[in-house]
């Protein structure tokens, strides 16, 4: 448990458009969080700002807050920026809990990526940049396809031990895909705004077998932002717990997320039964289903049957899973998907996601990570929220 951090404001952009620049979608989310907490710019104390790639894509490899940002009226703030892959936006979000928390007055969370610039190959070397440099080398010896994401390699290898040690199967992926691309249709701020059927899925592309390309996260550019406050509001969901774990390799990334998982159930006192709606990493669509069985909210096996007969949509009988759309549906922004998920939860707990709205919802939690260690998480940020 922790002290007082409430969420009184939120803002993102919509993710389906390439001809914004940082600057203007950093701009956009700060003024939307800012108005929406009825906040002056003047007040804001600190400023903790997400971002991975600018340094490689748009030659700001230092001070992006600063940057992106000079315009805001944040005349007062101290700006800190955070490069965790793509965990940038739970980092953030944590460090800005804690200094909430310890007395820091009105604090906003920023995160702001910019991906598309036209150059697909240095877009891929970006997001590459969350892996340390010998591993990477090794990955590319080992993983190397012809989708040139060695990533979706190693979340191929994944999908294959689910389908080998948890008899998962490309239908139960393909429909996590579904679910994803009907809550992001619902989703106005979603990148992608279209359906997809189970036979769609299974018939596009193949990234890496079995992985299929709509079934894969893509390049997104996106912002989001959270105000802080350590008094109530009304409508201000409150952080329950805050709760972070950086791997070193030492274990499998799936184990990871299980440990970590375990720590955030035991911080914030609350059971994985709980929850009504979590916002989870799910870079492919068979990612999902791992990490919802490595959070606890499913036994081994059981995520993808579960999935496949719509427990986990919005009106099903588990816990909601990504209405948003998630990272397949609504998009991968790196180091703004953090905030993103928590933008997303703290709507629905305000009651106000109109057709994907979890009736009831109460409880929430989102799973952010980012970068590889070998084949552990480098960074895994786990949050949950209550509307008390």
């Amino acid at each position: 448990m922790i002290g007082s951090a409430h969420i009184t404001g939120t803002g993102i952009v919509p993710m389906n458009r390439r001809d914004r620049t940082a600057e203007e979608m950093a701009h956009q989310v700060v003024a939307e969080a800012l108005a929406d907490a009825g906040v002056d710019p003047a007040t804001v104390n600190l400023v903790v700002f997400g971002n991975a790639t600018a340094g490689r894509l748009l030659d700001q490899g230092c001070i992006r807050g600063q940057s992106f940002l000079r315009r805001a009226g944040l005349r007062n703030a101290g700006i800190v920026n955070v490069d965790n892959s793509c965990a940038g936006g739970a980092s953030a979000l944590h460090l800005a809990t804690l200094a909430t928390v310890a007395g820091a007055g009105t604090v906003l969370a920023v995160g702001v990526e910019k991906m598309w610039t036209g150059d697909r190959a240095e877009t891929l070397a970006g997001i590459e940049d969350g892996v340390p440099l010998v591993d990477r080398i090794q990955m590319h010896e080992e993983l190397e396809n012809p989708s040139g994401s060695v990533l979706m390699g190693l979340n191929a290898r994944w999908c294959k031990a689910q389908m080998e040690e948890r008899d998962a199967t490309p239908e139960q992926f393909a429909a996590a895909t579904v679910k994803a691309r009907r809550h992001a249709a619902r989703n106005p701020d979603a990148q992608f705004q279209s359906e997809v059927t189970l036979e769609e899925v299974l018939a596009s592309p193949t990234i890496v077998w079995p992985l299929t390309r709509l079934m894969c996260s893509s390049f997104t550019d996106g912002a989001a932002a959270v105000v802080l406050s350590p008094t109530p509001a009304p409508r201000a969901p409150r952080i329950v717990s805050s709760t972070i774990r950086s791997g070193n390799g030492d274990l499998d990334y799936h184990e990871r997320l299980a440990e970590t998982a375990a720590a955030a159930w035991d911080d914030s006192g609350v059971d994985p039964s709980d929850i009504d709606v979590v916002e989870l990493h799910d870079a492919t669509s068979a990612e999902e289903l791992y990490a919802l069985e490595s959070l606890g909210f499913f036994k081994p096996g059981d995520a993808g049957p579960a999935t496949l007969a719509g427990d986990t949509t919005v009106g099903g009988p588990g816990v909601t899973v990504n209405t948003s759309g998630g990272l397949v549906g609504r998009g991968h922004p790196l180091g703004a998907t953090g905030i993103a998920q928590v933008v997303e939860l703290t709507t629905q707990l305000r009651g106000h996601a109109g057709t994907r709205q979890v009736e009831g919802a109460r409880l929430a939690a989102a799973a952010n990570t980012g970068g590889i260690m070998g084949t552990d998480a480098a960074f895994i940020g786990i949050h949950v929220l209550e509307m008390s």
